[in-house]
């Protein structure tokens, strides 16, 4: 990354959590990614079961191969043998004691914006799992909530399509959102979370890279 656009990052990001605290979100702003992915598992209690949603910018921390190395129990939905297996671990997901994801979208005066196509993810993330710890790259903030909704339905969205290559919606053909109601739609649940409730169950990192889509 060019040092200008790192410079912003990390002059931003410690705004952007000063907003989310004043939301009552529990969160951290971090210029490296080993260090943030220290701060992960410094909140998560050794007997925690932890599941998460799917995430490139999770994989691309190394997080969910990180949680099986360090002995915790993990629910992990890729592990299935059949759909319905799939889907039941997901439940499961539902009742766990921590579940990490990112978001598609963070504004700078500190709301979250998702988009899911199943809504596991985004269920999990307003109630069930004890405490949510949301890890997300300094690309994925914005300046309003418009320009969130407005991410997670142009960029996001085709962008993580594109990892089903079955799936049959128009963004998955050209690369860009049509509003569609196709069956296969993984924009189905468009959630937005402006303030964190009870205060402190959803803890956000952010971390000054660009991460994930």
């Amino acid at each position: 990354m060019e040092a200008p656009m790192k410079l912003r990052y990390d002059k931003l990001g410690h705004r952007v959590v000063k907003a989310l605290e004043g939301r009552f979100f529990n969160a951290w702003y971090f210029s490296d990614c080993s260090e943030a992915a220290e701060k992960v598992f410094s909140l998560i209690p050794k007997t925690d079961v932890i599941s998460w949603g799917g995430s490139l910018t999770l994989r691309g921390l190394n997080l969910t191969t990180m949680a099986v190395e360090k002995g915790y129990k993990v629910i992990d939905r890729d592990k299935a043998k059949s759909p319905e297996e799939r889907n039941e671990l997901q439940r499961q997901g539902l009742h766990c004691d921590t579940f990490l994801t990112s978001s598609n979208a963070i504004t700078e005066d500190g709301q979250l914006v998702n988009i899911d196509g199943n809504g596991n993810r985004v269920a999990a993330m307003i109630y069930g799992p004890k405490q949510v710890i949301v890890v997300a790259g300094m690309n994925k903030v914005v300046q309003n909530i418009m320009d969130a909704a407005t991410r997670a339905r142009t960029i996001a969205a085709p962008g993580n399509s594109q990892r089903f290559p079955d799936s049959k919606t128009p963004c998955n053909t050209t690369g860009a959102c049509s509003d569609c109601l196709s069956p296969d739609s993984i924009c189905a649940y468009i959630v937005r979370t402006r303030i964190c409730r009870p205060a402190g169950r959803i803890k956000v990192i952010l971390i000054g890279q660009d991460l994930g889509l």
